[in-house]
């Protein structure tokens, strides 16, 4: 027998892990073998049936546009959707996902005239039901890819039956809410000035801008007084405009009564040129001295100007002699500031917001002066000027100038209004600012604003409940959730200040405004003409509107054809995407309206979310959803907006080609999706460190899980670690639950990683290694150590689910290959006795001992006294009463993987090691006596004490004994 046992491999007695698991996670080849797997055992389908019957949670996708390759931002949209959906998906709740695709819009049509223009075609000469058609491919094509590029993320869907506003059944409610709208007279046309892309050739909404630094000509122009106070009469009313080529838009001053102003006179000048002495100028008191500044002169006060008399004085326009011969009344205006300029603010009703605001507020008083409140189309769709702008238009000199070129680059009319208000010796001074100006979303040109007829919708109409559109909304919004909070006085604030919504967009591509109006702009309301339209949309898609014979075919024979005009503006896309809570949430029945959640990117204020809020408000009197989640953007890792230009673009193909997608994944999950998020190798790398750690302490646990029989053991019979184990699962389970539904990923990723790596792999798995490896089968310490890891291996595989779906797959059908998919699963239900609060208050006291003991050994290794820390058996001294009775019944050497321990009661000596934090134990470090065990290699006294095992400890004999070896 001993002869045998001298050429014994201890290594086969051990119950060592074994797994097929492997530790290189190999994702980028590994992840689509698994995702196929689920396309071709329709897991999605599983899904369903499984979750039949039981509560429905819903997160409804904001539609991508489907024009181009998945980005980033794509990514980690898509990916912190998937986590949701499948989060509750496996809380008990039915959360089905359909991905959506917005279709319609301005950047497809380019892409399509594009083509038009490299084959030497022109648009305008295709019929328009063709150009729809290649629209409708382009876009159809584009789904397709990113359909198997969001696949390839790991997002679970019906990506069979996805929607797309492009539908013919979409198309016919999207009409159907525009009717609505028409019907109940909240829709309307009108005139008003709207953010214009001259190279788009079609309106913006505030969704559709963005702002980016330019530099533009400033000029402060002269406006002679002719009526007021006699001292007034011969002196200048002076504005400031970033905008000169909208001087020939002015029709009006505004002032304000808030802000003191003066009469000033020139007293020197520098120049030549502009102001000289005696010229009377009046200024904000505040912004004189910086308005004598810039031209170089100097000013004496007169006297004080009243902001009541300015209510009195009129002016006269500083192009008078190019044909500008009417009146410019001053009005009061809450908009005016003395924060810079000259306390004056040019005011053409025809180029902007305010100024349209205040000119309209005011038109009753100032047609009972007798002063025309008709505002001028100054600029056309090009730029370019119209014959209402007298000097500059198409009869002038060189022909009519332009604001700007098809390239969006700047024209010539600020330089020919400048020059003619030089000749007029009406420029004060000129300059040249850095501002913030809107520019289009789509082509990042600038945008001008001009004054158009388009369709709007009122946000302050009565809609004959004693609410408005306005009002609705903002109810909705004190309503819904949001997270981060802040979303909610962000968008609370858009609603507050934003205009009339502009529909109308001058495009072919998109669902058309489908209504008919006379010359007046009343629409026509008669629903059996609506239900007509809507039938027709409904087989046949928006392309019916277009269609030869349309108008007849719609109108019927109870409308005077020559009376009703069929309008051909194209809806906004927002009012599309705004309206997929319809024919999504309300027409399948496998979801429900309202949608739980929202989760877009934070610019989706303005956007989806808006769009979204109002389309349902208005039609519905609340908001789609009952909470809005945000994300930032994303950014390099130096914080830089990523651009090709830069080469700091980090896609995620790339990721999933080189790392794979759960590291990606993992990457989102980690990070602070509220805030901006930086992305690039270093970070990736980071994530894959993490990852790596997290794939290992899985690994062990699945090879340790390979000597499971399965067997329970009662919560009695457990030993106190083991408790402990269990209540820490007890208290995750409920951080975890929680963090789910607060949609905060990044606390379960901390929480589950430290988790795995500081209790489990540098603790608990550490201490039962021994026991795991060494102890014989009947073992109760052994059998409650698999028991437990079974329940951790669950836990920790199941939490992870959501966020690293491909892993989390792989390792629980290496576990158990014959079950079903991880995805199918429920969240484990803790039992309540797992939670101990008393184990847990007195393992924080054994841990803080242990690491006293842990902090001596690792200097002991270092300076290599001893290999590890089996050859120790230090001298524990504890001077804390608390501390000493929670070792009380312990094998702390096992705690401590010692091979032996002593705990003394007492200071210690001053040589003995501790730790900085205060703890009252000191630790001399010994050598284990005895012998080293062939087997576990513990240093005991036993060894050799069972005669047919003289290599192994008694503990180790028995075990062998047992095993039959």
């Amino acid at each position: 027998m001993t002869e045998t046992v001298e050429k014994m491999d201890y290594s086969k007695t051990l119950f060592l892990p074994e797994t097929e698991f492997p530790m290189r996670a190999g994702l980028p080849q590994k992840e689509p073998e698994i995702a196929r797997k689920w396309r071709e055992g329709d897991l999605y389908k599983k899904l369903r049936a499984s979750a039949a019957g039981r509560e429905k949670f819903v997160l409804h996708d904001g539609p991508p546009y489907a024009n181009g390759h998945i980005h980033i931002g794509h990514a980690l949209n898509k990916v912190l959707k998937d986590v949701i959906t499948r989060s509750f998906q496996m809380r008990g709740y039915d959360a089905n996902y359909i991905p959506g695709w917005d279709c319609h819009g301005l950047p497809i049509e380019w892409k399509i005239e594009e083509k038009y223009r490299e084959k030497g075609k022109d648009k305008d000469e295709v019929p328009i039901n063709e150009f729809r058609r290649e629209c409708r491919e382009f876009a159809q094509g584009w789904i397709d890819i990113q359909s198997e590029e969001f696949r390839r993320l790991g997002i679970e869907g019906d990506f069979d039956h996805p929607y797309t506003t492009m539908n013919f059944h979409a198309e016919s409610r999207i009409a159907g809410e525009l009717l609505k709208l028409a019907m109940s007279g909240q829709l309307y046309r009108g005139s008003k000035p709207i953010m214009w892309s001259v190279v788009e050739r079609t309106a913006l909404a505030e969704a559709e801008v963005e702002y980016h630094e330019v530099e533009s000509d400033t000029i402060w122009a002269k406006f002679p007084v002719v009526a007021g106070a006699e001292d007034l009469k011969s002196a200048y009313v002076v504005i400031w405009t970033t905008t000169p080529w909208t001087i020939p838009g002015n029709r009006a001053i505004s002032y304000s009564q808030r802000v003191e102003y003066g009469l000033y006179e020139v007293t020197e000048a520098v120049n030549d040129f502009g102001p000289q002495p005696g010229e009377r100028l009046v200024f904000a008191k505040r912004l004189a001295e910086d308005c004598a500044a810039k031209a170089n002169v100097t000013l004496k006060l007169v006297r004080d100007v009243a902001s009541s008399e300015l209510s009195d004085v009129v002016c006269a326009h500083p192009l008078k002699l190019l044909g500008y011969t009417f009146d410019v009344p001053m009005l009061d205006g809450d908009h005016v500031t003395d924060d810079a300029g000259t306390g004056f603010v040019h005011t053409a009703p025809g180029h902007g917001r305010e100024d349209f605001e205040i000119w309209m507020a005011n038109a009753r008083a100032l047609e009972q002066r007798g002063i025309s409140t008709k505002i001028p189309f100054t600029v056309d769709d090009a730029g370019f000027y119209t014959e209402e702008a007298p000097g500059f238009g198409p009869a002038s000199a060189g022909g009519a100038a332009r604001v700007l070129d098809d390239q969006g680059k700047k024209g010539d009319a600020n330089k020919r209004v400048i020059e003619a208000l030089i000749a007029s010796s009406r420029l004060f001074a000129r300059g040249r600012i850095k501002h913030d100006y809107p520019h289009s979303w789509r082509s990042k040109k600038p945008v001008i604003f001009r004054n158009t007829p388009q369709w709007f919708v009122y946000m302050d109409k009565d809609l004959g409940d004693g609410t408005t559109l306005r009002s609705r909304a903002l109810t909705a919004i004190d309503q819904t959730r949001f997270v981060p909070a802040a979303g909610q006085n962000r968008l609370r604030a858009m609603i507050e200040q934003r205009p009339d919504w502009v529909l109308s967009r001058q495009r072919a591509w998109g669902v058309p405004i489908c209504v008919f109006a006379d010359m007046d702009g009343n629409v026509l309301k008669d629903e059996a003409v609506n239900q007509r339209i809507l039938e027709a949309f409904e087989h046949e898609g928006a392309d019916a509107w277009f269609a030869e014979g349309a108008k007849d075919r719609f109108l019927g024979n109870s409308h005077d054809s020559d009376q009703w005009t069929m309008v051909t503006d194209i809806l906004d896309v927002w009012f599309d995407s705004g309206s997929t809570h319809t024919f999504t949430l309300e027409d399948r029945p496998d979801v429900k309206w309202p949608a739980d959640v929202y989760l877009e990117g934070s610019d989706q204020h303005r956007g989806w979310f808006h769009s979204s809020l109002l389309e349902s408000c208005a039609t519905r009197g609340r908001a789609p959803y009952n909470a809005v989640v945000t994300h930032g953007f994303t950014m390099d890792e130096k914080g830089e907006k990523m651009s090709k230009s830069k080469g700091n673009v980090t896609a995620p193909q790339d990721i999933m080609k080189d790392a794979g997608a759960d590291i990606l994944r993992l990457w989102v999950m980690s990070s602070d999706y509220a805030e901006d998020l930086r992305v690039g190798k270093t970070i990736i790398q980071t994530n894959i460190d993490a990852y790596r750690k997290i794939r290992n302490t899985i690994r062990w646990m699945l090879g340790t899980l390979a000597h499971d029989k399965g067997e329970e053991i009662a919560y009695a019979d457990l030993p106190e670690l083991e408790r402990l184990m269990l209540h820490r699962l007890a208290e995750l389970d409920q951080l975890v639950r929680k963090a789910y539904d607060d949609f905060d990923f990044k606390r379960i990723t901390r929480a589950l990683t430290d988790f795995a790596n500081v209790e489990l792999s540098a603790f608990y798995f550490d201490i039962r290694k021994d026991a795991l490896y060494c102890d014989a089968p009947s073992s109760l310490k052994r059998r409650s150590a698999l028991y437990v890891v079974r329940q951790l291996f669950d836990c920790l595989v199941l939490w992870f689910a959501p966020m690293m779906p491909f892993t989390t797959e792989e390792a629980w059908l290496s576990r158990s290959p014959d079950s079903d998919s991880v995805h199918l699963q429920q969240f484990p239900a803790i039992p309540a006795h797992w939670s101990n609060e008393a184990v847990a208050e007195k393992w924080k006291k054994v841990r803080a001992v242990r690491r006293a003991v842990t902090g001596a050994l690792e200097i002991e290794r270092k300076d290599k006294r001893i290999g590890s820390s089996l050859e120790a058996a230090p001298v524990v001294h504890i001077a804390d009463q608390v501390l000493l009775d929670a070792l009380d019944g312990l094998d702390f050497a096992e705690i401590c993987i010692t091979s032996d321990i002593s705990v003394v009661k007492g200071e210690g000596p001053a040589e003995a090691f501790r730790l900085d934090d205060g703890t009252k134990v000191a630790v001399e470090p010994k050598l284990a006596e005895g012998t080293k065990c062939a087997r576990s290699w513990r240093v005991t006294k036993d060894v050799g004490s069972d005669p047919a095992y003289p290599e192994v400890s008694a503990r180790d004999a028995a075990a062998l004994r047992e095993l039959g070896f």
